[in-house]
């Protein structure tokens, strides 16, 4: 496993990290506290060091389980956790998004009850959870210099979503040199990963990109497949059917980037994003023990070459030379598009 520094924070991670979203939450299947547990703890074992969570998942669950899981080798990891979401006050509706609560009063709270959770006297990496650009205010800033110097925090990140969208946000996490911004990014949904790029050459700032979903929701690891039945609950339904289906024409176009015994599909998606220098670490969605022994080992496959980059640039920037709506061109915009219209992006932002 390679390691990399989150921004100019000193803080370290793993190339290939867990998102616990899976850990106290449902969305992505049942599995008990023990088995939560126990999965945390292999993915220690197999070289992973980087945790993120967030106080919203399973209403604080997942930091509690993620906490006694770590508990022995807390000096060996790093933890990052999400604030923002008023979950203290309003009931979880299925997998609708709960209001913010972006106050620094109430920031400050929601961090002193993550820590409780977790059972730390601090946190290596604290994200504001889908800021909207205008909640991210002077005032805001202030707080988490503040935590910092309390040595509650090491870092700063922001946690873009709940869809891919964003664009104004991220944009001013990088040029206030937060450590970290984390979005939605894979070989399938480039526009927004590519768009930070820019954002960070053109103003040399030191954040580090941290992409999660890159495996698009199963298209690109095969665990969704034409034959596959998404269970009621399982959050990657909220895709389109258009989306897979395209999607998996797509990937065969993509197999190229497989080398039989040396690097799988699924790898791939990782390494991918990992050619880009920016990426500190990629986070997917662990369900098994058996994705953990594999894509904990896209840290080390041979990385992709200058030509299979290139490939892969081609056939996005042609659309894969599919002519049919994918069904996801609705994205989600705190500004109403504004952001992604001035990008230049072909795309349109939701109501």
């Amino acid at each position: 496993m390679q390691h990399s520094e989150l921004g100019d924070s000193g803080v370290e991670v793993s190339e290939v990290g867990f998102g616990a979203w899976v850990v106290g939450t449902d969305w992505w299947g049942d599995r008990s506290a023990d088995d939560a547990i126990e999965m945390v703890q292999y993915a220690v074992d197999q070289g992973i060091t980087y945790f993120d969570t967030g106080d919203v998942y399973g209403h604080g669950d997942s930091e509690e389980l993620l906490g006694e899981a770590l508990a022995e080798v807390r000096d060996e990891v790093t933890v990052a956790t999400k604030v923002g979401y008023d979950f203290y006050d309003n009931p979880q509706a299925g997998h609708g998004e709960l209001p913010k609560e972006m106050e620094p009063d109430y920031l400050r709270e929601a961090v002193e009850q993550s820590l409780e959770r977790l059972d730390m006297d601090s946190v290596d990496v604290l994200q504001l959870h889908n800021a909207d650009v205008d909640e991210i205010t002077p005032d805001v800033l202030e707080l988490l210099d503040e935590l910092e110097e309390e040595g509650l925090i090491d870092a700063t990140g922001l946690a873009l979503g709940p869809s891919i969208g964003w664009l104004a946000e991220g944009d001013l996490a990088i040029e206030e040199e937060f450590d970290s911004v984390q979005l939605v990014w894979n070989v399938l949904e480039q526009e927004v990963g590519n768009h930070f790029l820019e954002t960070i050459e053109r103003t040399g700032s030191s954040t580090s990109l941290i992409p999660r979903v890159p495996h698009s929701s199963g298209i690109l690891n095969e665990q969704v497949t034409p034959d596959t039945e998404l269970g009621e609950g399982d959050h990657r339904g909220f895709r389109p059917d258009e989306w897979y289906e395209t999607g998996w024409e797509k990937l065969e176009q993509l197999r190229f980037l497989e080398r039989d015994g040396e690097r799988t599909m699924g790898q791939a998606a990782i390494a991918w994003l990992l050619s880009h220098d920016p990426v500190a670490t990629v986070t997917p969605t662990f369900r098994t023990k058996g994705d953990i022994d594999e894509w904990a080992a896209a840290s080390d496959v041979p990385k992709l070459t200058d030509e299979e980059m290139t490939r892969v640039d081609e056939l996005y920037v042609n659309d894969f030379d599919i002519d049919r709506d994918d069904g996801m061109d609705a994205l989600r915009s705190s500004v109403d598009g504004a952001d992604i219209e001035s990008a230049g992006l072909d795309k349109l932002a939701a109501d």
